[in-house]
């Protein structure tokens, strides 16, 4: 009788036990440790608002500059507000400064130097609005960015170009008169510090 019950009981705990058995016990995973949520990419309007804030115009021919970037490259996942100075005779440079930002607020200060060849003679300083297409992270900014041949688009004072390196899209908005000539052959050289060599 005595073992009956003491088996019965020595059941009774080892049923007991048993969910605990398979029981995952590792700790969890913090939070932090997720991968970032990818960033959402602008909607038009607020590409058309923001530049034209930024530029404190809101002219037409900026607005169809604007739609002309949009329907050939869709929607930026970031946005570039500048400045740059710029001198050529022949060949030129550029020198700009300004801060990458995403739509949810994110941003990070980034500096711009490179050269061109052009027929441009003389400088300038302009406002630089630069729409981002398909960057992966903010590290992959910071590299080098050519000129694609060719993509020079320009009206009533606003101009666009484009630039393409490794996936990566970058569409600068300028307005202004002298930098036309000499923008479309070239590159940016995009950086976390100012600097003074610009190859």
């Amino acid at each position: 009788m005595a073992k009956s019950l003491t088996r019965a009981l020595i059941g009774a705990w080892l049923l007991m036990l048993a969910p605990l058995a398979g029981a995952d016990n590792s700790p969890a995973t913090p939070a932090s440790a997720a991968p970032p949520a990818a960033h959402e990419e602008y909607r038009d309007d607020e590409i058309v608002k923001s530049a034209s804030d930024f530029f404190s115009n809101g002219a037409h021919e900026l607005s169809d500059v604007l739609a002309k970037v949009l329907k050939e490259k869709g929607r930026p996942i970031a946005i570039i507000r500048g400045e740059e100075i710029s001198g050529a005779v022949a060949a030129g440079l550029r020198y700009g400064h300004g801060e990458l930002v995403y739509r949810d607020g994110a941003h990070t200060p980034v500096f711009w130097q490179g050269p061109s060849v052009g027929f441009d003679i003389g400088a300038n300083a302009v406002k630089v609005y630069m729409l981002v297409y398909k960057l992966p992270n903010t590290d992959a900014i910071f590299q080098r960015f050519p000129g694609v041949e060719g993509s020079l688009y320009f009206v009533g004072g606003f101009g666009v170009h484009y630039l393409q390196s490794n996936g990566i899209g970058i569409a600068p908005v300028r307005f202004g008169v002298g930098w036309r000539q000499g923008v479309d052959v070239g590159y940016l050289n995009f950086s976390r510090e100012k600097r003074i060599n610009p190859f």
